[in-house]
């Protein structure tokens, strides 16, 4: 049997799919978590059915493209994903409107399962539903109470699910219901108001509210949160708050992490025989794969507290509050959403676009997400902050490092919504655009779903940039040790006659050596070709193949430096990134992480695109590959003119 899920958006549809098909979707607090089918076999008793989880939507009738994909698949039963019964999950604090949805599932001639769910919130709200009535106005239906959150209710739907007593509606709850055409608006409004007023009599003999609720509670709350001044203020509050505690609190984790990474560094050098394996392993893989996952406890923190302000329900105020700025500048308050996710990854940020029922908003929200900084970015972030800006407090209690990781977050933020008042005035569309929204009640966070999602984002990041960065250290080690050999040799002989070398430490020695034999391998020979178009920016030809290398995923830099500073040292120290970085001089003397070179890197890193995934996926959603280009176009001139500004004004 296809069993299909459908419901309002934040209904708790996606916590049901999960209880009964035991995946790990993303759970929201917020509306438009699920963007896209989601399809599982489930076993129930002694059969096998196909689950299918659809994107949540008000009514039948589509607002924006993924709501499409119900209309789509309700108005045609030889559609492949028609279902034979509709789980239909309403929000039991807010029956009306979800009776709108299962009442128009229900009067297509469905087996329907009507499932009530956040029981809790509207039992702590005053609300009392005469489930048997209610039943008995949708005849052949079955109704089950629900507390998905917590999987109270699970069992119930599966037995309801295997009783086969669901049957088709005997006779429809709206007389004369026809399914109107998608450009027929007219005939909609009309079904709405008269099922509406249906539904409302109805209510009116199966629910009962207490006078005093915890509504109340929300209200009081919600002058605060939503307020047109004090809300901006909170939020940026609560940014500010969340970066100076990812850097107090990720310090020692990622301290261990790095010395364990040193330690299993200088096991392979005691225990593996010397040559190029050797030499791939200590000098290619570990430093590069070490330099990534040393980044992990903050991008864990990062998620951890986005999960908890999602689950609390406060996500959704920031979408509500932020539509009044984001109107003016060719945005709605939806675009909050796609946006927030972009800072964890703008692949399912893009994606998340398509609850954006207005082409001109979407598109705009799409080209301007990848400014926004994602996890990936955090690892070049961290490791210049540590290399440039001091460990010093400012105003005796704020971290200044912490301070300069917001400020990249806030300039992400401002580029991203200055770009899209400019594309606001060369895009043109006369469609018009709405935001509707509902505020979901604030509920403590479950720890198990914040703890999967902080999971889930993790291990994403770790396996999809451990492989390219597996695979790109060793295309940096082959390309660093290998090329250039008589050039090197004959520089090296010349240098040793020289009374300069002849006075220096042998470990001395043994790094100029391993300097000429990395400036005159193939990596030196690209980096030097690229050199006289980034020496504007402060960089120096290493740092040049990071920057190409990154291409692909930004957090490769990282590795790349790793692995070019690695080699440069002959594998031999086994030191942390960090001080081989602070120790690296330009040809006056002067370091080469300076903090004009660090800043004016961090500023080329808020701008550029470096991420070959995102373009793919925004030519995917854009279905051309016209706006990727223009994207790349437009990040990459910011990011150039950004950071030789930066270094210029810094220098």
């Amino acid at each position: 049997m296809r069993i299909a899920l459908f419901g309002n958006p934040n209904t708790g549809k996606s916590s049901i799919f999960n209880h009964l098909s035991g995946m790990r979707q993303h759970v929201g607090n917020f509306p438009g978590v699920t963007v896209d089918l989601k399809l599982s076999d489930i076993r129930i008793g002694d059969q096998t059915h196909q689950l299918i989880d659809f994107p949540g939507t008000y009514s039948i009738y589509p607002r924006s493209n993924d709501e499409k994909v119900v209309y789509e698949v309700l108005r045609n039963p030889q559609h492949k994903h028609y279902p034979d019964l509709a789980v239909v999950v309403a929000d039991a604090s807010n029956l009306e409107r979800n009776l709108f949805l299962f009442s128009q599932i229900y009067d297509l001639g469905l087996p329907s399962l009507l499932v009530l769910n956040m029981n809790d919130i509207a039992q702590r709200n005053g609300i009392r539903i005469d489930v048997a009535k209610l039943k008995e106005a949708f005849p052949g239906t079955q109704i089950v109470e629900a507390n998905a959150r917590v999987g109270f209710g699970t069992d119930r739907l599966k037995q309801a699910i295997q009783s086969n007593q669901i049957q088709k509606a005997a006779k429809p709850f709206l007389d004369g219901f026809q399914v109107a055409a998608i450009e027929n608006t007219s005939a909609q409004s009309e079904e709405a108001e008269l099922r509406f007023k249906k539904i409302r009599f109805l209510l009116s003999e199966v629910l009962t509210r207490d006078v005093k609720t915890k509504q109340e509670g929300n209200l009081k709350l919600d002058r605060i949160l939503v307020h047109p001044i004090w809300g901006y203020f909170i939020f940026a509050a609560i940014l500010l708050v969340l970066f100076q505690m990812i850097y107090s609190f990720a310090a020692l984790p990622m301290d261990f992490i790095d010395a364990q990474f040193a330690a299993f560094s200088e096991w392979t050098s005691a225990h593996l025989p010397e040559g190029n394996f050797y030499d791939l392993i200590s000098q290619g893989i570990i430093p590069g794969i070490g330099g990534v996952v040393v980044f992990v406890p903050q991008i864990a923190l990062l998620f951890f507290f986005i999960a908890l302000l999602e689950e609390s329900g406060y996500l959704a105020r920031v979408v509500f509050i932020m539509d009044r700025l984001m109107r003016p500048l060719g945005l709605n308050g939806k675009s909050v959403v796609p946006l927030l996710s972009s800072v964890a990854c703008a692949i399912p940020g893009v994606m998340a676009t398509r609850t954006i029922s207005n082409w001109k908003e979407r598109l705009i929200t799409i080209l301007v997400a990848p400014l926004m900084s994602c996890s990936a970015r955090i690892p070049v972030y961290t490791l210049l902050i540590a290399l440039v800006i001091p460990d010093q407090k400012v105003f005796g209690i704020i971290n200044l490092q912490g301070l300069v990781l917001f400020a990249l977050y806030a300039l992400g933020l401002i580029a991203a919504l200055g770009i899209a008042a400019i594309l606001k005035a060369f895009i043109r569309t006369s469609e018009k655009s709405f935001l509707l929204l509902e505020l979901p009640s604030y509920k403590a966070p479950q720890w198990k779903n914040v703890g999967l999602t902080v999971w889930e984002k993790v291990k994403v990041f770790v396996l999809d940039a451990g492989k390219v960065i597996l695979a790109i250290s060793v295309i940096l080690w082959v390309l660093a040790s290998f090329g250039g050999e008589e050039k090197s040799a004959a520089k090296i002989a010349s240098l040793q006659e020289s009374p300069v070398y002849m006075s220096m430490a042998e470990e001395d020695r043994s790094q100029i050596e391993a300097s000429i034999r990395l400036g005159n391998s193939y990596m030196g020979q690209l980096g030097k070709g690229i050199e006289p178009v980034i020496a504007p920016l402060g960089y120096d030809w290493k740092i040049g193949i990071s920057l190409i290398t990154s291409f692909a995923a930004r957090e490769v830099f990282v590795g790349s430096l790793a692995t070019i500073y690695s080699v440069q040292d002959d594998g031999e120290q086994n030191l942390p990134l960090l001080q081989r970085l602070r120790a690296e001089k330009r040809a006056d003397g002067k370091p080469v992480y300076s903090l004009a070179t660090g800043v004016s890197l961090m500023v080329f890193y808020v701008f550029a695109m470096q991420c070959m995934a995102t373009l793919a996926v925004v030519k995917r959603e854009t279905k051309s590959w016209k706006w990727p280009l223009i994207q790349l176009l437009f990040m990459g001139v910011l990011a150039y003119l950004g950071a030789g500004l930066t270094y210029h004004l810094l220098s």
